[in-house]
């Protein structure tokens, strides 16, 4: 029989879980992580805000804790992990690693008869992945398979959301602005539903980057809110994105700058590349 948790340590939980997908990305002091899930919401916050190399560390003693597989829940937490690791190698322009990091995380779990979210998110992983090599039929075949799993499983908000985000991305790596902006639509709608602020500036940007193509002053202005969001909740890499379109379109310079978001991050152990 398990021994039900401590009161300070569902506590514990629920704030890093606020902090990862919920109304509190910005929490500046997090709490000591508990569980095995605590160091992965805990990498998930630390990754939103750009703390890179925090985050990768919190992932390192997640993957110790799950290392032998013992249980159905640390499969899915490793899952989690390499996913996790390959989000932030693709921030960084590393799309082809970052397919190795994917495709172990659906390695890990293929095969379980329920629970599809871990095997969803590295599904949208290895799609992003493979926009970033160039492979887009590749990509929207991903994602025909990432919807085909989750099914009649109910709404898993996170992997919905994720699933437009990268066919958004796909849209506009092949020049449909109008399909891009129907699946950032969605995005908004979908993360309106939800009580992530990430998620739903996320989706911002998303829409913002859609707009480009049909209305530049539109996109600029969009992303504009969008990044006094980001620099509100402590996003540097969503403000960096945000900053990066604001600059590449208007041709003017945000406050503070890309190059100087894109410094901040170094320091924090990240490096993050724009997609050519």
């Amino acid at each position: 029989m398990s021994t039900p948790a401590r009161p300070e340590a569902s506590v514990r939980s629920r704030t890093l879980e606020s902090a990862a997908f919920g109304a509190d990305p910005d929490l500046d002091r997090l709490p000591e992580p508990g569980s095995t899930r605590d160091w992965w919401t805990t990498a998930v916050v630390l990754g939103g805000q750009g703390h890179y190399a925090r985050a990768r560390a919190a992932l390192d003693v997640l993957d110790r804790r799950t290392s032998g597989f013992s249980t159905h829940s640390d499969r899915v937490l490793a899952s989690l992990s390499a996913s996790t690791r390959a989000s932030f190698l693709r921030q960084s322009g590393r799309h082809a690693l970052a397919a190795t990091w994917d495709g172990r995380a659906l390695a890990i779990v293929d095969g379980l008869p329920v629970n599809p979210e871990a095997a969803c998110d590295a599904l949208t992983g290895l799609a992003a992945d493979a926009l970033g090599c160039g492979r887009l039929p590749l990509g929207w075949r991903l994602l025909a398979e990432c919807r085909a799993r989750l099914g009649n499983e109910g709404w898993l908000w996170r992997q919905e959301i994720r699933i437009e985000w990268v066919s958004a991305e796909l849209a506009l790596a092949g020049g449909d602005f109008t399909r891009a902006g129907r699946h950032a639509e969605r995005a908004v709608e979908l993360s309106g539903e939800s009580e992530s602020v990430r998620h739903r500036v996320k989706s911002g940007l998303l829409r913002s980057a859609a707009l480009t193509g049909t209305d530049p002053s539109a996109a600029v202005e969009s992303a504009v809110d969008v990044l006094a969001r980001c620099q509100q909740y402590g996003l540097l890499p969503l403000a960096w994105a945000s900053s990066m379109l604001i600059e590449g379109v208007s041709g003017g310079r945000t406050s503070p700058s890309a190059r100087e978001i894109g410094d901040l991050i170094a320091m924090r152990g990240g490096s993050l590349l724009p997609l050519s």
